[in-house]
């Protein structure tokens, strides 16, 4: 069972800039930028690289402060999808969930996959259409190794600085793309940067999908280093947790060995892995 915010735990990160990465096929970019320094400018004609052939794009603004835990309002078994993001699983004592999102990429995400499965662990893969399209092969071994795919746009533009109909085809795009490489619509949905609009919701709620958040960020996407990676995650990991890592999106190589680290501690701590 996932639990759903309102009120205050709405609050929506914001998008940054990002840089072009030569490590992953089309210009993966890297964000650096934070919500102040966020253009009011739609997506396309932000400060970011001139889009290749083939984006990967990245995650990982800045998020507030720790969103406040409620009493569950809504499952993921229920008919009809929450109307608001999810930031907490509800599944039991000392249950969290790993969400790695921006991918599939042919470098990091089969690291990835191999020390999940060393330590039998499975999470969720939020994962851009326009990666799914050109990589799925690798959505396909994700898929395959048991993880949930969710959908996280087609090119990991923020949601809030679109128009419905515009917002509405960014989500479709992902859907189809997902489906076309593994032969499943994806249940689940995360806005890029955490931004919620209100059509990107209202679109969830038609189509059935959860609209997924997190509550535990160890920027790993700014690149602090494995041990801050490792420190932070430790530091505000609790029952119910759900962390963001990420597998694309540029140099991921903190975050591969982070994982190696972090998984195995929270396992002696006594935390099970669960999936929304």
């Amino acid at each position: 069972m996932l639990v759903a915010g309102g009120g205050l735990m709405l609050g929506i990160a914001a998008a940054v800039g990002w840089q072009p990465n030569s490590m992953l096929a089309g210009g993966a970019r890297d964000h650096e930028q934070s919500r102040a320094s966020r253009p009011s400018a739609a997506p396309r004609s932000s400060p970011r690289a001139s889009k290749t052939a083939h984006v990967t794009s990245t995650e990982a603004p800045p998020r507030p402060a720790k969103h406040q835990k409620r009493e569950p309002s809504t499952s993921v078994t229920d008919d009809t999808a929450p109307t608001e993001p999810v930031y907490y699983l509800d599944d039991g004592p000392k249950t969290i969930a790993l969400t790695i999102d921006d991918g599939p990429s042919p470098i990091y995400t089969p690291q990835v996959l191999r020390i999940l499965e060393r330590y039998k662990v499975t999470a969720s893969f939020s994962m851009v259409g326009e990666n799914v399209a050109y990589y799925p092969s690798i959505a396909r071994e994700v898929a395959d190794a048991g993880h949930v795919i969710v959908n996280h746009t087609w090119d990991h533009s923020d949601l809030a600085l679109m128009k419905p109909s515009q917002a509405r085809t960014e989500i479709a795009r992902a859907t189809d793309a997902i489906h076309a490489a593994v032969g499943e619509r994806p249940r689940i949905f995360r806005a890029p940067y955490g931004a919620w609009s209100r059509a990107a919701l209202e679109y969830c709620a038609a189509e059935k999908l959860m609209p997924l958040d997190w509550s535990v960020d160890p920027r790993d996407w700014a690149r602090p280093g494995v041990r801050e990676i490792v420190s932070n995650i430790l530091r505000n990991t609790a029952t119910g947790s759900i962390i963001l890592e990420h597998d694309g999106g540029g140099d991921r190589s903190e975050t591969v060995a982070a994982l190696k680290i972090v998984i195995p501690r929270l396992l002696d701590e006594g935390y099970r892995f669960r999936t929304p």
